[in-house]
């Protein structure tokens, strides 16, 4: 079971609150963290009951550095811990599975909190350049927390919920192997920009960041449409999956439309490659993943390619397909990519 609470632990709690005196910095850091940095790492081990060396693998796989000595973590930073290994002490999960959700945590919400700040920023000037102005942007920064956080804190639980019933579901829609409930089959797609890093050498900061945002969002929402899912982003380039082979085009062809054919964006390239993959962190893994981003760099602007297993998966009387001349696709030698079209 989860160690007792000490004295010193439930005093930190009664001491959680706002602070907006100090410098600019310390108020939005208490603000966030509703509460101050007393404790160094030796001080949350000793509360929570946990090895010095665990905290420290905890706190990393959050993806923070190490603080030796310093005053650096919160009464709140204390109870996550003891919340943790609550459910390790009841023998849920091991350790070692706690540091790999944690770090699943860390970098799922350390994404998210670039996001959410990029995309409050702005809120803060208009603020501060109309009738709510404070003063300071921290005035404002300071009153949008208030506002936001809260609300968006209930709606970040029911958004994980929401996932994490969706991903139980397509282990079993997707035909998890029994013998290994990581292996899943399915149609994996690449979406590369064409000449992405020339382009972006012409454009200023802002541009090349709403270009981004509209690659990014555009992609989203056609994956969503047809049931698939983004597994990462990288800027120029989309990485998603579906269930089945014709979603998989279905896809392609909506990034197509939305992408390749608006001239304000720069043309587009995709690839799709059937089979099973490896879930692990977050990420997916397997012969499928490569070509599909293999293909992207041999296919047409504008186009889609896919490999022999995802032609072979598309229904014959509604689909025909064409075997384009083999050409070396790094890690793989010769392949013969094939075009797919309705009839």
């Amino acid at each position: 079971m989860a160690p007792d609470r000490t004295p010193q632990q439930r005093k930190t709690r009664k001491a959680k609150g706002k602070d907006k005196t100090g410098p600019p910095g310390e108020q939005l850091d208490a603000a966030i963290l509703r509460s101050k940095p007393e404790f160094n790492a030796l001080e949350v081990a000793a509360e929570t009951g946990v090895t010095i060396e665990e905290t420290r693998r905890l706190w990393r796989a959050l993806g923070f550095p190490e603080f030796v000595g310093d005053k650096a973590y919160t009464a709140a930073d204390i109870e996550a811990v003891a919340t943790l290994m609550s459910f390790v002490d009841s023998g849920a999960v091991d350790f070692d599975t706690a540091v790999n959700l944690t770090r699943g945590v860390g970098q799922t919400m350390a994404r998210l909190a670039d996001w959410e700040v990029s995309a409050l920023v702005s809120r803060v000037e208009e603020m501060e350049a109309g009738a709510e102005a404070t003063g300071s942007r921290i005035g404002s920064a300071l009153r949008l927390i208030d506002e936001v956080n809260p609300p968006f804190e209930r709606l970040l639980v029911y958004a994980w919920r929401r996932h994490l019933a969706a991903a139980v579901g397509r282990i079993e829609a997707m035909g998890a192997k029994d013998e290994d409930l990581h292996t899943i089959d399915v149609t994996v797609g690449f979406a590369d920009l064409v000449s992405f890093t020339a382009l972006s050498n012409t454009l200023d900061r802002d541009e090349i960041g709403d270009l981004v945002e509209v690659f990014e969002s555009r992609c989203q929402d056609v994956v969503a449409r047809y049931g698939g899912r983004i597994i990462k982003s990288l800027g120029d380039s989309v990485l998603f999956v579906t269930s089945g082979a014709e979603d998989g085009v279905a896809v392609s062809e909506g990034i197509i439309n939305v992408i390749g054919r608006d001239a304000k964006m720069p043309d587009v390239r995709l690839g799709l490659a059937s089979g099973p993959v490896v879930q692990r962190l977050g990420d997916i893994f397997g012969p499928p993943v490569n070509m599909a981003a293999r293909l992207t760099a041999v296919a047409r602007r504008n186009r889609l390619i896919v490999d022999q297993n995802t032609a072979d998966l598309l229904p014959a009387a509604e689909w025909e397909n064409r075997r384009l001349p083999a050409r070396p696709v790094r890690g793989f030698g010769l392949v013969e990519p094939v075009a797919v079209r309705r009839r």
